[in-house]
């Protein structure tokens, strides 16, 4: 039941995440939401992000935004890290992932997404057939959409739970 919507892995934070580890397993690129997964919702870059985006590029990353958001929130995150995005990607339909992976060079063998929302990010990069990392949510304060998402991704969660281990 609902294993499409199990990720991969499932982890604390985006910042607990060894990106040194998948570098040296062969992922080369990099696909990220935005919004509650490195910041808080609608907000800029922080200095973590800042941090690990710096890390990112040193390691030698290629890095693609993919959000529902709309082109300004998207382009203005982006504009800091200068990697590339795919903004209204309508998650969790599969194309904007494939469009990312097009303007990184990258394919579903070697690219990572990480993502904090079951119904949109991982069910999305599931459908794209990539290796999907969930996160813990930044801010539990959201709109009321996302909200509502939560309370039927609890049980969901929880049966991932069962079997699969929440990494720090």
């Amino acid at each position: 039941m609902a294993k499409f919507l199990f990720p991969s892995e499932y982890y604390n934070s985006t910042y607990s995440i060894d990106f040194e580890k998948y570098y040296r397993m062969g992922y080369r690129g990099l696909i990220f939401d935005i919004d509650n997964t490195l910041v808080p919702h609608n907000a800029m870059h922080d200095d973590r992000s800042r941090e690990l985006f710096k890390r990112l590029k040193n390691i030698g990353y290629k890095i693609c935004f993919v959000s529902n958001n709309k082109e300004p929130r998207v382009k203005e995150f982006n504009k800091e890290v200068g990697g590339d995005y795919i903004f209204k990607a309508g998650k969790p339909k599969s194309a904007g992932f494939k469009k990312a992976m097009i303007k990184m060079g990258t394919n579903t063998e070697n690219t990572l997404f990480v993502g904090d929302q079951l119904f949109t990010d991982i069910w999305g990069a599931n459908n794209a057939h990539l290796h999907s990392i969930l996160v813990k949510q930044i801010d539990k304060k959201e709109e009321i959409q996302i909200v509502l998402k939560r309370i039927i991704e609890k049980p969901i969660i929880w049966l991932y739970l069962m079997h699969h281990k929440i990494k720090e």
